[in-house]
């Protein structure tokens, strides 16, 4: 689906745009003349100019052409200004306005959505914030940003039926420094929906990695076939799990919450990652950005702390996941460096590979390199404890080379000031560094679970 006329528009109608401070209209005009730099037209009944623009009475009067119009008026009055804009021929609307099926007026959004496709406009909500497009600096959010951060350029797009839980999120993916491509809040998707989205996201260059929050679907049918033709990865963060959650999700965005077994099932079956918590989808973002998804679940640990060590493995295991049985070649490499000196003879050479409490940053370099190189090994989880005085600085282009394998690498690294300087020097190399074995652990998982649909999607490709 080619959307690109509603998130690269070359001229935006804003309608129900207002001069009086605390109005919807004032804050998304402030929004949108922030950055962006297409046309702008206010439309607004009683003034001549708003923000020291002209305005119009009707979208209708608006003498230029006009790819998107951002709605914000009372809600009764809607069905006819989409009416209005379909006349215009303005083919993309996004409706923030909100007193729809989620308040009970069914028929007031049937009518919407029946004047939408009379008059041939595509559009997201009502119920929403609308998008932000970080390429062009398009922004219909009406939150100012110096209560709600617009996060930095990257690859990550956002979907979400709520909008404050996304704006939320947002200043989330701000403070960990994970960029997006696009935000996109949808709330009571009565036009354009997951599917539509996610196919449309699917072919967008700016887009790496999709990422949602859902509270029900509209039609799963659709949803399976957009999400399995998808080859990106795909990340669900699905509320209503419980029958009191449900409930409450039918509140809010009209949404039909269904069991949450079935939701399990077809995400599984689409290829689709779901975590249960913003935690979860946070740190596996923060590994996606920067490391490749794992070819398997066989899992290697590297550690100069035996205790972190075993919280590791035990977290592995309750996972899922697997640690890795070394090879023959790899237990005679490690042999030969205990001959030589690198690594001392009482350092704990299976899995975990615990190199004890004064390894310098020489001995991670080799125990991580010969970890790698096992064709049983498909990720790496190493350990600093930098209270160690043996590692010098030195340990970040020595973990930033082991990059050179392929095969993604997880850092943990708990401690205070001086640990948190030495995890973000490796953070910058792009060596994710997170402070619990749990976390760590979550990170891998992730890599691991959406390289499996990853390689599921192009074996049903093939």
């Amino acid at each position: 689906m080619d959307l690109s006329d509603m998130f690269y528009p070359k001229g935006v109608a804003v309608i129900g745009a207002s001069n009086k401070e605390g109005k919807v209209g004032n804050a998304i005009m402030k929004s949108i003349m922030r950055k962006y730099d297409g046309q702008v037209y206010p439309i607004n009944i009683k003034e001549d100019e708003v923000m020291g623009v002209p305005a119009y009475s009707s979208v209708k009067d608006v003498d230029d052409d006009i790819d998107l119009a951002v709605i914000a008026i009372p809600a009764k009055f809607v069905p006819q200004v989409i009416k209005e804009c379909g006349e215009k021929g303005i083919g993309n609307a996004i409706i923030v306005t909100a007193g729809f099926r989620e308040a009970g007026e069914v028929e007031l959004e049937e009518k919407v959505v029946e004047n939408a496709n009379k008059y041939g406009v595509r559009f997201i909500g009502p119920n929403c914030l609308g998008i932000y497009n970080s390429k062009n600096e398009l922004d219909t959010i009406f939150n100012p940003p110096e209560r709600q951060a617009r996060p930095e350029k990257g690859s990550v797009a956002f979907l979400s039926q709520s909008g404050a839980f996304g704006a939320a999120m947002l200043d989330w993916f701000s403070g960990r420094e994970i960029g997006i491509s696009k935000f996109i809040s949808y709330g009571n998707r009565a036009g354009l929906d997951e599917a539509d989205l996610i196919e449309y996201l699917s072919e967008d260059d700016e887009t790496e990695i999709i990422t949602y929050y859902i509270e029900g679907l509209k039609d799963g049918r659709k949803f399976m076939e957009a999400a399995k033709k998808c080859s990106k990865p795909i990340i669900a963060l699905k509320s209503g799990r419980t029958s009191a959650g449900s409930s409450a999700a039918a509140s809010h965005t009209a949404s039909l919450a269904g069991k949450d077994e079935v939701y399990d099932a077809a995400f599984k079956q689409a290829g689709i990652l779901r975590v249960k918590s913003v935690r979860e989808l946070v740190v596996i973002l923060r590994a996606l950005r920067c490391q490749p998804m794992a070819e398997g679940d066989r899992v290697g640990i590297v550690t100069n702390g035996g205790g972190v060590g075993v919280m590791c493995a035990d977290s592995l295991t309750w996972s899922g996941l697997k640690l890795a049985e070394f090879s023959k070649s790899t237990r005679e490499k490690f042999k030969k460096e205990v001959e030589s000196g690198m690594i001392p003879g009482h350092s704990s050479l299976n899995n975990p590979v615990d190199i004890v409490g004064d390894a310098p940053s020489e001995r991670y370099e080799t125990t991580m390199d010969i970890v790698l190189k096992d064709e049983n090994v498909d990720a790496l989880i190493v350990v600093f404890l930098f209270h160690s005085p043996a590692i010098e600085e030195d340990i970040v282009p020595k973990t930033v080379n082991m990059k050179r394998h392929g095969k993604p690498i997880i850092a943990i690294a708990p401690g205070g000031k001086f640990t948190q300087m030495m995890s973000k020097k490796l953070e910058d190399h792009g060596i994710p560094v997170y402070e619990t074995p749990e976390d760590g652990v979550a990170a891998v998982n992730g890599l691991v679970k959406l390289g499996e649909g990853t390689r599921e999607k192009e074996f049903r490709c093939e």
